[in-house]
């Protein structure tokens, strides 16, 4: 039952928000240590982008703390990630819609048996 990306654009709706798991391992095994947390972040912004579809994604203050939490070569594992899409305010922006990914604080053995989740829909 979980929220599965579409490539089709026009079939996406305008505001949405999902709770989805971003496991970091399978990114950052074999990566050069000193690289591996703005790489780590580098991925969230991918995933936000297949997800939601948007060019510009945006990092919140937390989850970039929580990635770092264990300095530049001890990621985290897994992480979990809220994905908003929201319109962009600015007249002069260069795309109309933009992702904010957001943490999540789970147990450490908190990711069994949780799937991508549709949180809101602001259009229905």
């Amino acid at each position: 039952q979980g929220y599965k990306p579409k490539n089709k654009k026009e079939n996406r709706p305008e505001l949405l928000t999902i709770d989805t798991t971003v496991h970091m391992h399978k990114y950052l095994k074999g990566r050069t240590f000193k690289k591996r947390a703005p790489f780590a972040a580098k991925v969230v912004r991918k995933v936000a982008k297949q997800f939601m579809g948007t060019e510009d994604n945006r990092i919140e203050v937390r989850l970039n703390k929580a990635i770092w939490s264990k300095g530049i070569k001890g990621c985290p594992t897994r992480i979990r990630v809220r994905l908003e899409r929201k319109r962009n305010e600015d007249d002069d922006a260069k795309h109309e819609l933009y992702t904010v990914a957001s943490f999540i604080r789970l147990p450490r053995d908190g990711f069994k048996g949780l799937m991508t989740q549709r949180v809101s829909n602001d259009e229905e």
